[in-house]
């Protein structure tokens, strides 16, 4: 099961969202070995796997490349001191146990149970994992808000975050804009959030920004940006020769002045 929500190309409708049995995902980034594991006995939040999972989106989207991945969001290591804590930490485990075993439903009910108890960072993002694999994408983005106003520097809850307002039935790539850039500004050298950035700059028309993001994420390890740079400077290209024609045909019509 993975952890960060990953996004595609803008430039393709996202038509299905795959289940969460695959371990690894749209993601080609270095950084997808966080991919795995639960550090047993531990407060820090479950990593969880990468799961293969599209996007539907109002954009035109690319479900060949945009990177939904499960983000994941780390808190400082604690040690219970009461009985509540001890069994909140549990409910967050097991959670993790039957996310990985595929029943979002039962994790769904964990993690509830965990954030009922003690209402965390951690507990409340994988919370929200377990709503966007639902599709309950209001609930998802209700669950992260609260994660971020826990622990406002993680990128990965920035990054899901962007990933349920796009797929929202109502969708806010301005929002999603907002928290991909909040998210690169925490995490500059994360090949997948700049893939990510760069897709929703480039549905939103900001060309020339979604050119430097795909070369950033090349740069730290997502090859198939390379496609992506050819693309949209190709696109670049295309706009300024059809402003140069626009200016050349204005000028042919624009009547001569009268002597």
């Amino acid at each position: 099961m993975s952890a960060r929500l990953a996004f595609s190309s803008l430039s393709r409708a996202i038509a299905s969202r795959a289940g969460l049995g695959s371990a690894r995902a749209l993601y080609v980034a270095a950084s997808s070995v966080r991919a795995h594991g639960l550090s047993r006995g531990k407060a820090s939040l479950p990593v969880l796997a990468r799961s293969e999972c599209c996007l539907s989106f109002t954009f035109t989207w690319n479900s060949d490349d945009l990177i939904v991945g499960w983000a994941t969001s780390t808190t400082p290591n604690s040690s219970a001191v009461n009985p509540a804590e001890v069994e909140a930490m549990q409910c967050l485990e097991e959670g993790t146990q039957k996310l990985e075993e595929g029943d979002v439903q039962a994790a769904k009910e964990l993690y509830k149970r965990s954030v009922d108890i003690k209402r965390t960072a951690s507990s409340l993002f994988n919370l929200g994992v377990t709503h966007y694999h639902l599709k309950e994408f209001d609930e998802a983005i209700a669950a992260w808000k609260e994660a971020i106003s826990l622990q406002p520097a993680s990128a990965d809850a920035h990054t899901n975050l962007a990933s349920a307002y796009i797929v929202s039935p109502v969708s806010r790539p301005d929002l999603a804009l907002h928290h991909l850039r909040v998210a690169a500004s925490l995490a500059p050298e994360d090949a997948e959030i700049a893939f990510n950035l760069a897709a929703v700059l480039e549905a939103c028309g900001f060309l020339e920004e979604a050119l430097e993001q795909y070369k950033r994420s090349k740069e730290y390890g997502v090859d198939r940006a390379e496609m992506h740079i050819r693309n949209v400077s190709a696109k670049i290209l295309g706009k300024k020769l059809k402003a140069v024609e626009e200016e050349a045909k204005a000028s042919e019509e624009k009547p001569e002045p009268s002597s």
